[in-house]
C-alpha cells in the first residue's frame, strides 16, 4: 500500500510538471521615440533583458512620436537588442498616410528591417505555450484619431480567428482598450460595444491587454482581464499561470526603470 501510494504521488508530480505550463510575457507601450532621443528605450530594453523566463516581448503601439520612416528605423534599431522574440502592435502615432507611413508601409518596414519577424500585416496571430495571441489593429491611417475604431472587417477577423482557435486559450493585445480605464473622451473607442459583443460570445478570451490611456488597471468583466498599461518607462511583467487550462491565472507586475 505505502508503495502505492508513493508512485502515485510521484505520477502526480511528474503529470503536474509536464501538463501544468506557465507563461511569461513583457508588455511596452507609449514608448513615443523621436530620433535622437533614445535614453527611455535603451534604459527599458537593458531592465527587460535582465527579466528571466520571458517568451516574448510586445509593444502595444505608440512606439513613434511622429510617424516617419527614420523614426522608425532608428527604434527598430534599439528593439532589435532585445534577447527574446518581439511583436508590434501599431497606435494612433505611429501611422499616417500623409506622412508616407500608412499601414502597409508601416508593416513592410518591420518584416524588411528585423530578421525573422514573419508578419506583413497589422492583424496577425502567434502561437506561445498552447495560448493564441491576436494582435488587433484599431487605427486610422488617412485620418488619425486618438479614439479607437475598430472596422466591421478587423472585428469579423477577430472573430473568425476566435472561432478557428475555440479550444485555446486566447489573449488579445491592442493599442486602444475597449473598457476605459478612465475617463477621457479624448481616447474613447468608437463602438466598443460591437467588440465586446464578440468577445463575450467566445468562452476562449482571457484577457485584452493595451495602452493608450496612459494608467496602469486592471478591470475584470465577463471572466476576461482587461489590461491597461502606462508608458515607458514602465513595463508589465505579465505571468499567465496554467496558462493552457480552463482558468488561467494572471499576474501583472509594474516595472518603472527610473525608480
Amino acid at each position: 500500500m505505502k508503495k502505492f501510494l508513493s508512485l502515485f504521488i510521484i505520477y502526480l508530480l511528474i503529470s503536474t510538471s509536464v501538463f501544468a505550463r506557465d507563461l511569461r510575457f513583457i508588455q511596452i507601450t507609449d514608448v513615443r521615440y523621436k530620433e535622437g532621443e533614445n535614453q527611455t528605450i535603451s534604459k527599458v530594453i537593458k531592465d527587460v533583458n535582465k527579466v528571466k523566463n520571458v517568451e516574448f516581448v510586445v509593444f502595444t503601439g505608440d512606439i513613434l512620436d511622429k510617424p516617419q520612416q527614420e523614426n522608425l528605423e532608428a527604434f527598430l534599431a534599439h528593439a532589435k537588442k532585445l534577447k527574446k522574440p518581439f511583436y508590434i502592435v501599431i497606435g494612433d502615432k505611429d501611422v499616417n498616410k500623409h506622412k508616407k507611413l500608412g499601414k502597409k508601409e508601416f508593416a513592410k518596414i518591420v518584416k524588411k528591417k528585423v530578421r525573422g519577424y514573419k508578419h506583413n500585416t497589422n492583424n496577425f496571430v502567434f502561437e506561445k505555450g498552447g495560448v493564441v495571441f491576436l494582435a488587433v489593429d484599431g487605427t486610422k491611417d488617412v485620418i488619425p484619431s486618438t479614439n479607437g475604431y475598430y472596422k466591421d472587417n478587423v472585428l469579423e477577423w477577430v472573430d473568425a480567428n476566435l472561432d478557428l482557435y475555440a479550444k485555446k486559450n486566447v489573449v488579445i493585445l491592442q493599442h486602444f482598450p475597449i473598457i476605459p480605464p478612465e475617463n477621457n473622451e479624448n481616447y474613447y473607442t468608437f463602438k466598443p460595444e460591437n467588440y465586446l459583443k464578440i468577445i463575450n460570445e467566445h468562452k476562449n478570451v482571457k484577457a485584452v491587454i493595451s495602452g493608450h490611456f496612459g494608467v496602469n488597471k486592471e478591470i475584470t468583466q465577463n471572466g476576461v482581464i482587461h489590461i491597461s498599461t502606462a508608458p515607458a518607462p514602465n513595463y508589465r511583467i505579465i505571468d499567465i499561470i496554467d496558462c493552457t487550462s480552463d482558468n488561467p491565472t494572471f499576474w501583472a507586475e509594474i516595472k518603472n526603470v527610473n525608480k
